[in-house]
């Protein structure tokens, strides 16, 4: 495996646990709208290679430094934002996040006692949500997961899986 793709690929499959029969029913990468300021990053980053022939060439160093630093915090912050991960699965939730490092937190099913879909102003007309999860454990990895796309349908998939896995019965009115 190429160095760029081990960087690139979060390789969620790995963290099944297919001997059980877990399998994933939904894999939430970020909403677009999280990589627009990597993408301006980027774009300031390469108006400012475009004056370099206006500087002084004794000072041209300085904005040449300057846009490397831009466009590599772009790029890094947009590969950020690609290699995080949330994925449903029949057993369970889990986030795998991280760049240079991979992180991983994990939630059964059972454990997951509340979720709050949070649709800001914007998100609601752009199709993003945020979810907090409340769980029975005290302290947890997988709380906040932010700028998921169509936040609803995410919701009703987890939702469906818990009822589905008989954790909690049916809502009796």
């Amino acid at each position: 495996m190429g160095v760029v793709q081990a960087l690139s690929d979060p390789n969620i499959r790995k963290h099944l646990l297919r001997d059980e029969g877990e399998v994933i029913v939904d894999e939430v990468m970020h909403h677009w709208v999280v990589y627009v300021v990597p993408a301006l990053e980027i774009l300031l980053a390469l108006a400012i290679l475009v004056a370099m022939p206006f500087v002084d060439i004794n000072l041209a160093w300085f904005p040449f430094l300057l846009a490397l630093a831009i466009a590599a915090h772009g790029c890094y912050k947009g590969l950020a934002h690609y290699r995080d991960r949330f994925v449903i699965t029949n057993m369970r939730v889990f986030r795998v996040h991280g760049v240079f490092t991979s992180n991983l937190a994990t939630m059964p099913m059972s454990r997951i006692l509340d979720i709050t879909v949070v649709k800001p102003f914007h998100g609601r007309i752009l199709g993003f949500g945020h979810f907090v999860f409340e769980s029975a454990a005290q302290a947890q990895g997988l709380r906040d997961i932010r700028h998921v796309a169509r936040p609803d349908e995410r919701d009703l998939s987890i939702q469906r899986v818990v009822q589905r896995s008989g954790l909690r019965g049916p809502k009796v009115n």
